[in-house]
């Protein structure tokens, strides 16, 4: 019996109808930007595994560090406890964050640094003796799978079943080119109609639902518009953080800081689940008192796991190596390039860049489902070209690792093109 197969008698898989979908592909082994399956088939991860693998597979520079730290130290609890690279991590990303992120928190996802924001903000408010309740989110965002992450995600099936269970979140629309004063016009509305804990935003790009681009100064206005009116704003950086946007975070192509930002995916290189959020310090001093109810109660058994801190020390020496930052400048020129040879494709409806990541919107003659007949037929033909990619519906994005090389990274775009002609 293959793995497949063997697969296949217990495995519940994300995001999968199993009744329907084709059995999953069993890897074996991966290196750079390479994977190959049981029968030794090679594919090109053009989506750096959900965005996690930057620096690539089996990368020795990151498993050192954590057989370093495996044969020192595995794990602690962080309840009344503490260790030299939580400290580290700490440390690190002081330097690199927006000023005014003075205190982080560890967890263990996207979900749960969303979770985590989204708590403190309504907390916030209610340790000062303030009733706010309402979070703001984008319309079609996404920001996890846990019920305060669900209830802030705005793409309807991912949710429907949950429908009535949630805190209370209203939408307004994203401030793309053209419609930003909409966007301002509902802002200002929602804030004066209810009672505003937090704003929770993709900053300049929303993943899940499509590569969705805005611009920076558009954002700016809004968290402006936060600033101004005492409603807090959350960053959630677990997708676009750590060099994805051509910046190490998006929020720094702003003027305007948020008062929390989310991280994760690629804080550990892909290596071991790590979250992050972080805080400013006037938040942290909401929390700090003489009453004990007023504390942030929660918490992860493998809260701050100093292995996992290990790969994030890994990854980010990695980031800010002049190797890595020079090929994040170099997917970035391809992708423009290709967008210049496929961007008046007659197939083609627009294209969009922003640092590694490549977003194309295929024309269709009616609205393309999320897992609708024309994405499963892409991903299957990118699969069987040996290329890894999950459109969402119609569109079809490339988010490599910063270590592709220009051979492979061709490839896709070759790939692509193909796609192009069979749609």
């Amino acid at each position: 019996m293959n793995l497949t197969e063997r697969d296949r008698q217990y495995l519940w898989h994300p995001y999968t109808q199993h009744k329907t979908a084709a059995v999953p592909i069993a890897i074996k082994k991966g290196k750079g930007a390479l994977l190959w399956d049981e029968n030794n088939k090679e594919y090109i991860d053009a989506i750096a595994s959900w965005w996690v693998n930057p620096y690539g597979h089996s990368n020795t520079f990151i498993a050192d560090a954590i057989y370093k730290q495996l044969t020192t130290l595995e794990h602690v609890l962080f309840g009344g406890f503490t260790h030299e690279p939580a400290v580290l991590v700490a440390e690190k990303l002081m330097e690199i964050l927006p000023k005014n992120q003075q205190k982080i928190f560890f967890s263990d996802n996207g979900s749960t640094a969303v979770e985590i924001a989204i708590k403190v903000a309504l907390q916030y408010f209610f340790n000062k003796g303030k009733k706010k309740t309402t979070i703001i989110a984008f319309e079609d965002s996404f920001h996890g799978d846990t019920f305060g992450a669900m209830a802030a995600s705005g793409i309807s099936f991912f949710v429907e079943a949950f429908q009535g269970m949630f805190i209370d979140v209203v939408r307004i629309p994203v401030p793309v080119k053209g419609l930003e004063q909409q966007s301002y016009d509902a802002l200002h509305a929602v804030i004066k109609m209810h009672d505003c804990a937090g704003f929770i935003f993709e900053p300049l790009v929303q993943g899940a639902a499509g590569m969705v681009m805005y611009a920076p100064e558009a954002l700016d206005v809004l968290l402006r518009i936060c600033r101004e009116n005492n409603v807090l704003t959350i960053a959630d950086e677990v997708m676009t953080g750590f060099g994805k946007t051509g910046k190490t975070f998006a929020t720094d192509y702003l003027v305007e800081k948020p008062d929390m930002m989310c991280l994760s995916k690629a804080l550990t290189g892909g290596t071991i689940p790590m979250a992050i959020t972080t805080f400013t310090q006037e938040l942290f001093d909401a929390f700090y008192d003489d009453d004990i109810n007023k504390a942030l109660f929660h918490g992860h058994t493998f809260t701050a796991n100093p292995t996992g801190c290990a790969a994030a020390l890994a990854s980010l020496a990695l980031l800010q190596t002049n190797e890595m930052q020079a090929n994040i400048v170099r997917v970035h020129q391809s992708h423009l390039e290709f967008e210049e040879r496929v961007k008046n494709h007659p197939q083609v409806v627009t294209t969009r860049v922003l640092g590694v990541i490549f977003a194309l919107e295929i024309k269709t003659e009616s609205t393309a489902s999320y897992y609708g007949t024309l994405r499963n037929k892409l991903y299957d033909f990118f699969i069987e070209n040996g290329v890894i990619l999950r459109p969402v519906g119609n569109i079809v994005y490339i988010l490599p690792p910063y270590v592709i090389t220009e051979e492979q990274l061709q490839k896709v775009y070759q790939v692509v093109e193909k796609a192009l002609e069979i749609v």
